[in-house]
């Protein structure tokens, strides 16, 4: 697999999104997601994207056991700010420099390992200036617990606040053919800070694959059944978007999921999808994306077929914590 630059951190091309093997999207087999965690390292998958909130922690600790022995080819990337209880419930959003330190050693602990390779702030908290969040996570790359910074879903002012403290690796951010928006103001802010993208639900929470025909196919303890573009009028809209690029898809003899991932990857050099996966028929698929060409005219071609502003429904029930 070619590799990206992401700042000054070098990864594959494309990376894998752990989130599903422990929460929101249904069951999943742990035995496995472990084995399609070493299969990814197989095909050359750098770049592991987890978060301390995904599962309460149980997420890291999986792929934690899953690259046990296989440290050196993995770069991980974890990510901090939602704070959870005990039992998993949601207790806000903290960037006070006190829970980043605390945070941080959490996942050291629960991933089984000694430095974490790209660190997140996960949504940026409204109470805390970005600068005293910021240093204290650049508090983490000095005592070496830490090798590179990064934020999700921040604003374009909030970015500059941030790398101003400390350079930015990486931005974590939604996007895929149904999610567009960072192309107005994130994707140039980032590019003229040299810092790089991970977009993260390339394939719009799955439904660009052609999976979901029906609201009622999304399974009952599955996440994506509140999620607003997976309801009722909005679906509907959502869905003929989805067989659109269907269409192009079947006419390039590709698979939809993989005409998206190859249309995040032509997006920029600088830009890496993490597609998420529990299985490796599913993982392998993904990976052959990385080797499909998309020309001028089938970049056109997407274009039309899924300008931006064409989906229907907000990105999340509750929009309050993106773009802060």
């Amino acid at each position: 697999m070619r590799t990206r630059r992401l700042g000054d951190l070098e990864v594959a091309e494309l990376g894998l999104g752990c989130m599903g093997m422990s929460q929101f999207y249904g069951d999943a087999d742990e035995r496995e997601s472990m084995e399609t965690i070493r299969r990814a390292l197989d095909l050359g998958v750098t770049m592991l994207d987890t978060a301390d909130m995904y599962g309460a922690g149980a997420n890291e600790r999986l792929l934690g056991r899953a690259i046990a022995g296989r440290r050196d080819e993995v770069v991980i990337a974890t990510k901090f700010g939602q704070a959870r209880g005990p039992s998993g419930e949601p207790l806000g959003v903290r960037g006070d420099p006190e829970y980043v330190h605390q945070a941080c050693d959490a996942s050291l602990e629960r991933l089984g390992v000694e430095w974490i390779d790209l660190y997140y702030q996960h949504r940026v908290d409204p109470k805390v200036a970005i600068e005293e969040t910021v240093g204290a996570m650049a508090e983490l790359v000095a005592a070496g617990k830490v090798r590179h910074l990064g934020l999700s879903e921040a604003a374009a002012s909030t970015i500059w606040r941030a790398h101003a403290v400390h350079p930015i690796t990486a931005l974590e951010t939604e996007y895929s053919l149904w999610t567009r928006e960072v192309e107005d103001e994130i994707l140039p802010t980032v590019r003229e800070l040299g810092i790089g993208f991970v977009a993260y639900s390339p394939l719009g929470r799955g439904f660009l694959t052609g999976r979901f025909r029906r609201p009622e196919d999304v399974p009952a303890d599955d996440s994506r059944r509140k999620h607003p573009r997976f309801q009722g009028e909005n679906f509907e809209r959502n869905l003929a978007l989805a067989d659109r690029i269907g269409q192009i898809a079947a006419a390039k003899r590709v698979e939809p999921a993989q005409l998206a991932l190859a249309w995040v990857l032509h997006r920029g050099d600088d830009v890496v999808p993490i597609p998420g996966t529990t299985g490796q028929g599913h993982l392998e698929q993904n990976v052959a994306a990385a080797a499909i060409e998309l020309d001028d005219a089938d970049l056109a071609q997407l274009d039309e077929a899924a300008p931006m502003g064409t989906t229907a429904g907000d990105r999340y029930a509750d929009m309050s914590s993106i773009e802060r």
